[in-house]
């Protein structure tokens, strides 16, 4: 069956952006060159987000198209155009990730954001995660933990120090009663 991961950035207080979708406070983030997006992206065979996400990432993108040749799973509620490699689904987030997971393929990536992470993480199903944890405070935004029903002891693989930010690679070692 095919692994679930996380692969995100979050400011020091655990938001993915501020209150008003912006990412600049990631952007202005000095990297020192390094990353490990690109080794991750490999892995990867679908991409899983929100609309909003979706939208903000092909913003991003300009003329570029966003994970091409690579599969696009969008939750949204609404109609949309048909567009290359890319799926609109609606309805129960878990039921339809178990579908994509016993497809063939690598590993399902959530992009984002935080009500999709959070019924895959009540239903056990995020096997790993690569959180880049960036200095700085944003006080309110979108998190990327919603309060939900979850506990779980995590196990450190790694920690990747990229310029000003620090990445944790996290494996899920058991669910906590």
């Amino acid at each position: 069956m095919r692994q679930v991961v996380f692969y995100g950035a979050i400011s020091l207080d655990g938001f993915l952006s501020d209150e008003n979708d912006d990412l600049q406070w990631l952007f202005d983030t000095n990297l020192n060159g390094q990353s490990t997006y690109e080794t991750f992206e490999k892995q990867i065979s679908t991409f899983v987000m929100g609309r909003k996400t979706f939208e903000v990432a092909q913003k991003l993108m300009g003329e570029e198209m966003l994970y091409a040749g690579k599969e696009k799973v969008v939750f949204s509620r609404g109609k949309h155009l048909s567009q290359t490699d890319t799926t609109y689904v609606s309805g129960n987030v878990v039921d339809i990730i178990k579908d994509y997971q016993k497809q063939a393929g690598n590993d399902i990536w959530v992009v984002g954001g935080g009500s999709i992470l959070k019924p895959l993480l009540e239903a056990n199903m995020v096997d790993e995660f690569w959180i880049q944890i960036v200095p700085v405070l944003l006080g309110q935004g979108k998190r990327l933990f919603e309060p939900g029903r979850y506990r779980y002891r995590l196990q450190v693989i790694e920690t990747t120090q990229l310029g000003e930010m620090t990445e944790i690679h996290l494996k899920r070692a058991s669910a906590i009663k």
